[in-house]
This record gives C-alpha cells, structure tokens and sequence, in this order.
C-alpha cells in the first residue's frame, strides 16, 4: 500500500526512537513494566503503572482486534476518503491508534472485534508506519 503525499510524518523523539525503529525493521515493538510484567503503549521511560524505570522493550505479534473507529469523509492532505480512523486493542493488551486498511472502508466490512493483523507501510526512508488490515486466514500474524 503506498502513502498519499501529504500525509504529516510522525516525529521520533529519544523516547521513541526504538518504536520507529522497530517499524521499519518491520517489527511491533512495545514496552513492559519490568514490576507487573504488563505492556503499555505509547512508548515512554517509565512505567504507566508503577512509576519505575524498570522496563523492557518486546516484540509484539503483531494481532490485534478492532476495538473501535470512525469513518472520515473529508478529504484532508494525505488521505483520500473515506478511510477509518481506529483503536486496535493488541494482542498484548494495549490499544493503539491507526489506520485499517485493504478492506473496505464501510461499517459493513469494519465490524468491531474482528481479528486484524499489523503491515508495515514507509512513508521514507526512516519512518514506516504500522497499518493494520483484517487477518488473513490461516496466518499467525504479520
């Protein structure tokens, strides 16, 4: 799937430069709280549910489920509508925003807690975003 033009590029910070980095290498990587052993996203130094610095950074599945998404229908630089705006719920617990993509854009075919996996997509040379699309069937992820 390519990007439209225009799209506006995310920003790698220290903090999450790894999660960037990930991406590309087409990898999901998330955090855990070394305390708890629970994931968390976004990324940041501590944990949200302790407070320690005690953390680790995991590759995660990659499956996901639609947790929930709007269809937009305006038309805004970077993206042709309608396409859905959407919270995942990963396999590892945390929700992420994102963009479902290659199916159809409707409430029809988006139907909640339906099982999706992660696709990678550049935008350039150093940022790659994670898209999410429906299961294949049959796989284990991406």
């Amino acid at each position: 799937m390519a990007l439209l033009p225009g799209r506006p590029r995310p920003e790698p910070t220290p903090e999450t430069q790894h999660f960037w980095d990930g991406a590309r290498d087409g990898k999901l990587l998330l955090q855990r709280c070394g305390d708890t052993g629970r994931a968390y996203f976004p990324p940041r130094p501590f944990s949200p549910y302790t407070g320690t610095r005690n953390v680790e950074v995991f590759e995660a599945s990659g499956r996901a489920t639609l947790h929930s998404y709007v269809i937009h229908h305006r038309k805004v630089p970077g993206f042709e509508p309608p396409y859905a705006i959407a919270v995942v719920e990963l396999e590892e617990g945390p929700r992420m925003m994102t963009n479902i993509v290659d199916c159809p854009q409707t409430p029809e075919a988006l139907v909640l807690d339906m099982p999706l996996e992660v696709v990678f997509t550049p935008m350039d040379e150093t940022i790659t975003l994670p898209l999410f699309r429906p299961a294949q069937s049959g796989t284990k992820g991406a």
